[in-house]
């Protein structure tokens, strides 16, 4: 059983990226998994499964990861939802929770094997290569393995490299640029 202790929980606003991934793959991931959950319509899924408590134990914190962060190492009986770039950063004052007894590390960021990641998807329009100047040559730039490699430079801003593999794809596929598929996208 739990604690009977409240629960407190400061985390980004909903106009926040990382709050749009906390709902969708911690709160509504976690409601499909309710038998229940299935015979829900599109609108009553989202205010049923997408929102947070509105009686104080959901606290907006605007979009300052590093406020979230100094709240947290000030009251250890608080829980918080930022980017992992600042757990790594504070790693030393503050302790992540597990979600299905897993750990956020790089490590299980970079399998997809962490629940709560979100990737970093970035899209070319075809038809601009070649029409606006550069955009061949920053594609290759993000994502070359001086940027995106084991010691690249994305990394000292907080992104979680991929494997090596997986890193080789992203470049074939920066320098031959397929269309999507419709299953790509899902």
């Amino acid at each position: 059983s739990l604690p009977n202790k409240p629960i407190r929980v400061m985390g980004p606003p909903p106009t926040s990226g990382t709050r749009d991934s906390f709902n969708e793959l911690a709160l509504a991931a976690g409601c499909d998994e309710l038998p229940e959950a299935a015979s829900l319509s599109k609108d009553e899924h989202a205010s049923i499964c997408e929102s947070v408590r509105e009686d104080g134990a959901f606290i907006e914190a605007g979009e300052n990861d590093n406020l979230i962060v100094q709240k947290l190492i000030g009251d250890t009986g608080m829980y918080g939802v930022f980017g992992y770039s600042f757990l790594e950063e504070n790693a030393d004052r503050l302790q992540a929770a597990t979600l299905n007894g897993m750990i956020p590390t790089a490590e299980a960021i970079a399998a997809d094997e962490y629940p709560v990641a979100r990737s970093l998807f970035f899209y070319v329009k075809k038809a601009h290569v070649g029409v606006v100047p550069g955009i061949a040559e920053y594609v290759s730039e993000f994502t070359s393995n001086a940027a995106m490699g084991q010691n690249g430079y994305l990394k000292d801003v907080g992104l979680i490299v991929p494997p090596r593999a997986a890193l080789m794809d992203l470049m074939d596929k920066a320098e031959s640029m397929p269309n999507l598929t419709l299953d790509e996208l899902k």
